[in-house]
């Protein structure tokens, strides 16, 4: 087994999370809470600032950052440190619990993997691709958007994830996965990306056909080789109220359609939303809205966010349209229920047992 952490704990975006940042309550705002649309720009504010890092090793499995390189260093614990509340969520090969932190009263999500399943599926490269990413970011944006929300709650939940791609691709990180289940709501109704399985460092262009078919931009079912402009696209699919526009009963015919572009968008949707759209579901991703010279700034020029205080919006003084309810900081009452693995966690495998460790030294 490999383990990865990530503090649910109020973290006020001093630290990336991997889940539900505030199912613990409140976290401290440093100012009032702000509309979300502001008259004047203060262009002289830097707008995808780096977020500070505690220069200490904590004495909790917290981060900080090494001036020198964009690593962030963690502690080292183990499985005796936690006690292993429930199952949040699972997957192909492994599953995310709730645990609470035995020396303090903070929460963290542990996403244990099962590496023989990993290599057996050939996917050690991207297991290991998502922890690297995961140790070189920290921004306070990550999503759990679910229903059909109105234009104002879809423009709010689509600004952050603007600042969040913004952040990504400053750094040359393509996320390749971008949709409803990978997002979730924080204590004060902010979102948080989760789930950095397929994200990768950037270089040039990649060819991997990989992501969730309903999501998929066109040149990555055709293996032209793709990079940033996968994003913007999916985000056009996400902004379309959360009802993806090109859907079939396979993938091959959601590969068809998304391939013809044709979009049918109800009676409702607001003009500058359609543009919007239009533009980021264009096929060809040299004209891809996000993907243009002016990158990210294009989008947030666009029509139907004027007005948005991006700082503001960074800072988490914009009031989120909802608030998930919680009892305690360990209320789980937000998420799915799932079985609980008859396996005992807490048994160590010694070394000469585990023949996969090696293609994970770095967990």
């Amino acid at each position: 087994m490999s383990t990865m952490l990530s503090n649910i704990n109020n973290n006020n975006g001093n630290s990336h999370t991997y889940s539900n940042e505030g199912v613990n309550g409140s976290s401290s705002d440093n100012g009032e809470n702000r509309p979300l649309y502001q008259n004047e720009r203060n262009g002289n504010e830097n707008e995808n600032q780096q977020l500070s890092q505690s220069s200490q090793r904590q004495a909790t499995p917290q981060q900080h950052q090494d001036q020198s390189s964009n690593y962030i260093a963690r502690p080292t614990f183990g499985l005796v440190d936690f006690v292993l509340q429930r199952t949040l969520g699972t997957g192909t090969f492994g599953r995310v619990f709730l645990t609470k932190f035995r020396h303090t009263e903070h929460y963290y999500a542990m996403k244990v993997l099962k590496k023989s399943e990993i290599v057996r599926l050939k996917q050690t490269e991207h297991v290991n691709s998502e922890r690297f990413i995961l140790s070189q970011v920290t921004h306070p944006f990550i999503v759990n958007l679910a229903g059909r929300f109105t234009n104002d709650m879809t423009r709010f939940y689509s600004a952050e994830i603007v600042l969040a791609l913004e952040y990504l691709h400053d750094n040359e990180i393509i996320y390749r996965d971008l949709k409803p289940e990978n997002l979730l709501l924080d204590s004060r109704g902010h979102i948080k990306i989760a789930d950095f399985g397929f994200a990768k460092k950037l270089e040039d262009r990649t060819w991997t056909l990989c992501g969730t078919p309903e999501y998929l931009a066109p040149e990555i079912i055709q293996s032209k080789g793709h990079g940033k402009a996968v994003d913007w696209w999916a985000l056009g699919i996400l902004i379309f109220e959360m009802y993806p526009p090109f859907f079939a009963d396979s993938p091959f015919g959601i590969y068809e359609k998304i391939l013809v572009g044709k979009i049918q968008f109800p009676q409702h949707f607001d003009s500058h939303a359609k543009d919007l759209i239009k533009r980021f579901l264009t096929a060809d991703r040299t004209k891809r809205l996000g993907n243009l010279r002016g990158g990210s700034e294009d989008v947030k020029r666009h029509k139907w966010f004027r007005g948005v205080d991006w700082q503001g919006l960074y800072d988490k003084q914009i009031q989120a349209p909802i608030i998930p309810p919680y009892q305690h900081p360990g209320d789980t009452s937000n998420f799915e229920r799932y079985p609980e693995p008859t396996e005992e966690m807490n048994s160590p495998i010694g070394l000469a047992g585990d023949p996969h460790r090696h293609l994970f030294a770095d967990f």
